[in-house]
């Protein structure tokens, strides 16, 4: 067990004897990914507050059953990637953005045409994930925005690591062919300006 993954086992630990301060440290440590996961997927910044409170609430009541092998990290993702998805499928898929997202990146303030520019950039990729059915879509948001490994994206989504494989194949494919085509809308629409 690495160093890293010893301290998420020891707050784990902590956490289910009422160590306040452990739970305290867990919702510290990862509200951002959590909160960043599911806005990117519910495309609503109220509902992915929302969300992150759930799936903490369901997480400390699971506490108990976390699996030691393995990362906290990806286990909180898999909660949060399965209670997003429910959401969706309440509310008919509607698509996920990655709008306003700025604030997570870190770095000195860009003057106003290139944030004009960023601005532009985000909205081709956004609706550029946009047209990727949602199978895909996660694979994508998991390995690009969260850099975790084929073997935790199956653990998280429940795939094996072929699967992923080959939804990320696909997805890079699709995200290719989307990109390509925000790319000719883009040159169009600037044509006709």
């Amino acid at each position: 067990m690495s160093e890293p993954q010893s301290d998420e086992v020891n707050l784990v630990t902590r956490a289910c004897n009422g160590d306040q301060s452990a739970y305290a440290t867990i919702v510290q440590r990862y509200t951002g990914i959590l909160y960043n996961q599911a806005y990117r997927m519910l495309d609503d910044a109220f509902e992915a507050e929302d969300a992150v409170q759930e799936v903490f609430l369901r997480a400390f009541r699971s506490l108990p059953s976390y699996d030691p092998s393995r990362r906290l990290v990806t286990w909180l993702l898999t909660i949060c990637s399965n209670y997003c998805i429910d959401r969706l499928r309440r509310r008919r898929f509607k698509w996920l953005t990655l709008e306003d997202v700025s604030f997570w990146l870190a770095g000195v303030q860009p003057g106003p045409e290139r944030s004009a520019l960023q601005r532009a950039e985000r909205e081709i990729v956004q609706r550029a994930l946009q047209r990727l059915p949602e199978n895909y879509r996660s694979v994508a948001i998991l390995r690009f925005w969260h850099d975790l490994s084929y073997e935790e994206i199956g653990s998280v989504l429940g795939l094996t690591e072929a699967t992923v494989k080959t939804r990320l194949h696909r997805a890079r494919k699709l995200l290719q062919e989307a990109l390509a085509a925000e790319e000719d809308l883009w040159n169009t629409e600037g044509m006709a300006s």
